[in-house]
């Protein structure tokens, strides 16, 4: 049986069939498609002349018996050129995106297969054209890879996950074939590039995982179909049973995008938006949206001190935050677990005057945004989104929805779009990564999906290497919401788990150049008012640096090592470092700055190496050209701003 498997896997993967061949090109001709059709339909890609991905065979099977993408005829073939500028609502990365790509759409009797390529990756979807409703029982969707190339592989035990996922360092061949991961996954092509596997425009479909097939291949793994599903004590639903099927569609609709990027070097998979390109525009006004930034309770376990009340979740606590935010000129603050009863989201427990509380924030210019258990909050729904509206809420933070199944997705989109009605925020905890929110629904502003600075109240695992290895991994995919701003800090050979006072791993100046690094439209300050009162330096920059940007510079970049990001903001550039294991030296040009300005940087102190939270504050005149040199220290960073 082994031996068959091998020879279909080798007929599917590398073999040569008859066939007829399509090829679409990037408009810098760089990236190359070549497309076959016949009994299997398989793509492969080639960048600057060398192959990255083999005939890799994508096929959907229904309920009806069509298998489209086997036994394809091709009726008709379509080319087409776009190059446009994108101007997004929220500015994630830079205020205008250039869209440029060629496409080539197969036709064939009532479904499309449409490859779309830019400079800088490609992806391929499905369209069918089916007069009734029927159901998705399979996709094969597989990467095929000529070479035992090294992966940063995001493995799962679960698909029943909060998709918070370690990368590990593993070539394609030392993947066993019972292990799977989520998406995306970063895997190294030899030295000349770097492959992003990731999807967007994911409606209505269940997410990918990617499981081992062959000895070089990944191959879709997907979450079936739930049918029956039971409560749990701790405010959770979980599927009991699932269907033989992956989903029920409309007869007449588009795929989820199946997404490669294809980046040069490290520093281009930080730049790169492909994920959000290719995700449908918006509809409707969101000139509401404000991002912020967010005084957050649950981190520092609303652990006050120097005050004269009872700390805990009651209106005095809210409103010492709520001074807090004011202060500083945060946007907001957030209510997290235990503001409403546990299965009813429309009640406060005694403690909480919610009315009192909003109004309070209003005189403040600090609005409030509440979390919720995604389960209570979905038996409610419609009278919890009118309440949170006459409240005065401005928005959520949603958590343990933990699946990413066609129910689970389904359930995604109407929170997004009922909360656009009601002109609230969201924040998707407990969730799967991004793929597009911020282009089709720019209310929901960041996501969870990470392995973040929370994970330091129950262990070390988040390390300084972890953390670098995220903005080339999982941010890729869209705005990551990892929590950062921990004002107790340890070097990891030093650092001991306390639930309720948590302390970071790595140095106080590597989570200030989060804030750089990390993009989060809607970004965490995750310790104790309290503490930060104490760190008036270090206030002077978290309550600067903005959420939103209008251009992005990777000035320094090694996947799990090391980066150096530049950013501005109107006239103000901001520089965000941090490095992993090892710390690092760099002489930086500001060749990207105009004219003479003050430059104001928070580095590693002179003692770092006993104390982690040691830190520098220094003040110097800059101009363009100057060339500044930026010391880190092992799991250390560094913050700067140009003004």
């Amino acid at each position: 049986m082994k031996k068959t498997l091998l020879i279909l896997s080798l007929i599917l993967c590398g073999g040569k069939m008859m066939a007829e061949n399509y090829t679409v090109k990037s408009p810098d001709e760089n990236i190359v498609v070549n497309v076959e059709t016949g009994a299997i339909t398989t793509y492969s890609v080639s960048f600057k002349g060398q192959v990255v991905l083999s005939p890799s065979p994508i096929s959907m099977t229904f309920d009806n018996g069509t298998v489209i993408g086997r036994n394809m005829k091709v009726t008709d073939v379509d080319y087409l050129s776009e190059d446009k500028t994108l101007t997004p609502v929220i500015r994630q990365k830079s205020k205008t995106i250039r869209d440029h790509y060629n496409e080539m759409v197969l036709s064939a009797d009532k479904y499309q297969l449409r490859f779309r390529v830019y400079d800088d990756g490609l992806a391929y979807r499905f369209h069918t054209d089916f007069a009734d409703s029927l159901k998705v029982l399979s996709e094969e969707a597989t990467y095929c890879f000529p070479k035992d190339y090294n992966t940063l592989f995001p493995e799962e035990r679960t698909m029943l996950s909060a998709q918070q996922p370690l990368f590990k360092p593993m070539k394609l061949s030392e993947i066993r074939p019972e292990q799977f991961c989520s998406t995306p996954i970063l895997i190294k092509i030899d030295d000349k590039a770097r492959i992003f596997i990731s999807e967007s425009d994911l409606e209505s479909y269940p997410g990918m995982f990617l499981k081992k097939q062959g000895k070089y291949e990944l191959a879709g793994k997907f979450a079936a179909y739930s049918l029956e599903d039971e409560k749990t004590d701790d405010r959770q639903i979980f599927p009991t049973k699932r269907a033989d099927y992956l989903a029920r569609v409309s007869g007449t609709r588009n795929y989820p995008w199946r997404a490669m990027i294809v980046a040069e070097d490290d520093a281009n998979l930080i730049t790169n938006q492909l994920i959000y390109k290719l995700a449908p525009e918006s509809e409707g006004d969101y000139s509401w949206v404000r991002p912020g930034k967010i005084a957050w309770d649950w981190y520092n376990a609303l652990a006050l001190y120097d005050v004269d009340f009872k700390a805990g979740v009651n209106n005095e606590t809210y409103k010492y935050y709520i001074d807090f935010a004011s202060r500083y000129g945060i946007e907001y603050v957030v209510l997290d677990d235990g503001w409403s009863e546990a299965w009813d989201v429309t009640k406060t427990v005694p403690e909480i005057n919610m009315e009192e509380l909003v109004a309070y924030g209003k005189k403040k210019n600090v609005d409030l945004i509440l979390w919720v258990s995604w389960a209570p909050f979905r038996e409610k729904l419609d009278e919890a989104f009118d309440l949170f509206s006459k409240w005065g809420i401005k928005g959520i933070k949603m958590d343990f929805m933990n699946r990413d199944d066609q129910e689970m997705v389904d359930f995604y989109y109407t929170v997004a779009r009922k909360a656009a009605e009601h002109k609230l925020l969201v924040d998707f905890h407990g969730a799967y990564k991004p793929t597009g929110w911020l282009r089709t629904f720019p209310n929901v502003l960041t996501s969870e999906g990470v392995a973040g600075l929370e994970n330091h109240k129950w262990g070390s695992f988040v390390t300084p290497e972890h953390n670098v290895t995220l903005p080339f991994t999982r941010m890729v995919a869209g705005p990551m919401d990892y929590t950062p701003g921990a004002m107790l800090n340890f070097h990891e050979k030093d650092h001991k788990i306390w639930f309720n006072l948590p302390a970071s791993v790595g140095t106080r100046c590597h989570q200030l150049g989060m804030y750089v690094v990390y993009e989060s439209p809607l970004q965490m300050l995750a310790d104790s008012p309290s503490n930060y009162y104490r760190e008036e330096k270090c206030m002077e920059f978290l309550s600067q640096v903005p959420v939103v940007w209008d251009e992005t510079r990777v000035l320094k970049a090694s996947v799990g090592e090391y980066v150096v990001v530049a950013r501005r903001s109107g006239d103000t550039w901001f520089i965000g470092g941090m490095v992993g294991k090892k710390g690092q030296t760099f002489d930086i040009n500001l060749d990207f700055i105009k004219g003479t300005k003050t430059m104001t940087s928070w580095e590693d102190g002179v003692n770092v190496d006993i104390q982690a939270r040691d830190f520098a504050c220094r003040t110097k005149k800059v101009k363009q050209g100057d060339t500044v040199t930026i010391k880190m220290y092992d799991g250390g960073g560094y913050a700067a701003i140009i003004k």
